[in-house]
Formats: C-alpha cells, structure tokens, sequence
C-alpha cells in the first residue's frame, strides 16, 4: 500500500505534466504563462457573463459618449491580437470608475470613470489596459493556477493525514497564507502592469500618444486619493501603487513611441 508521501510524490509528475502542456507565451510580453482552461471554454464564460451584466446593469444612451467609446474601440481593436473575437463596446450607467474586457472581446466601459480619462487618449489607455488583459487572458491564467494551488493543496493535505492535527493545521494554514501573499497577490500586480505595458502598444498602434497615458494615470491616482483608495499597503493590493504604474509607463515610453502610427 502506498504511503501518503508516496501518493504526493506521485502525483507530482501529473502536476508536471500538467505545467508543461498547459504553457503558452503572452503576446508582446514573451512571458510564458500557465493554461489550462481552452479559448472556447473561456470565451464562452464572457459570453454569457456579458449577456448577464447587460441585463443587470442600466446602459448608457447619451449618443456623444457611446460615439467615442465604439470609435476609440474600433481603433483598440483592429491593433490587438484576439483571434476569433466578437467586439463589442457597450458604456453602463454607473458612478464606478472602472473598465472590463471580458473573453471574446466584450468590452464595458463605467460613465463614472469618463470624468477621469477626459478624452479620447485617456479612454485609449484605459480601453487599450482592459483589452490588453482580454488578450494575454489573465482570467483563464489566474483560473488555472487557482485549480493548480487547490491541487496542490489537496495533495499536501494527504501527505499530512497521519500526522499530528495541530502540525496539519500549522502546514495547511502556512500553504494557504504562502499562496495568498507570496504568489496570488503578487501576481495579480503582475498582471495589471503587464496590461499596461500591452495597452501602451496598443493605444500608440492604434494612433494616440502613449505620452497621454501618464496623465490618465496621474489623474486615476488623484482621483483613489481623493475616494480613500490609497492606504492599503503595497503587498495586500491587487493592483501596483499608482506611483509604480507611472514610474513603469515613463520608462515604457520609448517602446511605445517607436510604435505610435499617427492618424
């Protein structure tokens, strides 16, 4: 009969194995990422989540506002690279200042954080960011590695099923807290300032001045000062300090200079 050690080590090579056939490259970063959920499965959840937030939600029917947004997108989306994406850009009636683009090329876009991006190159950043997390599909990879530590997990709690309860509680706990701060939350961070530097490629492709970018991102950072949203300290956020994301998009600059197709 095999031990519990011995199961854990020998579903490490399924882990593996899972690690290997699951790595794809994210597109204008290079970084290898891990997958394990396919497009169609992850376009179809954005699909239906759309269908559902259109439902629930108020749209906007201001002809000026709706106007810029598709024009704006329009232009995001002929520069970004998201094979089979059904585009659609739609503005909710809501005081949040906030942005999404759901799998599939679903994009929505809060009236409340048009009063921040001011015109059409703000919107370009945040249209370009929100997209840009649509294409390297950090949904799917957060997923993944969620199923990836929930194994993880299970297999450590069969590798301590005989010994002592409070050593198991220990561990368990110490595996929870360690996946919490040392990789989830990290990586989260990650992932939004990857969106940035992908969203400033495409905002410069698609003909605005990545330069604009800085002051959409200052005015976000006024704008979180002002609303309480700045005294969580840097390692319990989901997102860079406002100050890191600017400091990254100045010396991303030049990168997307050297992309910018004036229209």
């Amino acid at each position: 009969m095999k031990t519990p050690l011995s199961l854990f080590r020998h579903s490490l090579p399924v882990l593996l194995g899972l690690l290997l056939a699951g790595c794809l490259t994210v597109p204008e970063t290079g970084r290898r990422q891990v997958m394990l959920i396919s497009t169609q499965q992850e376009m179809q959840l954005g699909l239906s989540a759309f269908q559902q937030l259109k439902k629930d939600t108020p749209v906007s029917r201001d002809p000026a506002i709706n106007a810029m947004v598709q024009r704006v997108g329009r232009r995001i989306a002929a520069v970004a690279s998201l094979p089979g994406a059904q585009w659609e850009f739609v503005v909710f009636e809501s005081k949040e200042a906030n942005a999404f683009c759901l799998p599939g090329g679903k994009v929505g876009i809060y009236t409340g954080i048009l009063p921040i991006t001011k015109d059409e190159a703000g919107l370009a950043t945040v249209i370009g960011h929100e997209v840009a997390h649509a294409v390297a599909r950090h949904g799917a990879e957060r997923v993944s590695e969620g199923m990836l530590l929930q194994t993880g997990g299970s297999l450590l709690g069969v590798s301590l099923s005989s010994a002592d309860p409070r050593t198991q509680v220990l561990v368990m706990t110490a595996y929870g807290l360690g996946a919490k701060f040392g990789r989830e939350l990290p990586h989260s961070r990650g992932q939004e300032s990857e969106a940035d530097h992908i969203g400033l490629i495409y905002m410069a492709r698609a003909g605005y001045e990545p330069e604009a970018a800085v002051g959409f991102w200052q005015r976000f950072g006024d704008y979180n000062r002002e609303h309480g949203g700045g005294g969580t300290p840097a390692f319990l956020r989901t997102h860079p300090l406002d100050t890191v994301r600017i400091q990254q998009i100045q010396q991303w600059l030049p990168e997307a200079k050297a992309n910018y197709r004036p229209q």
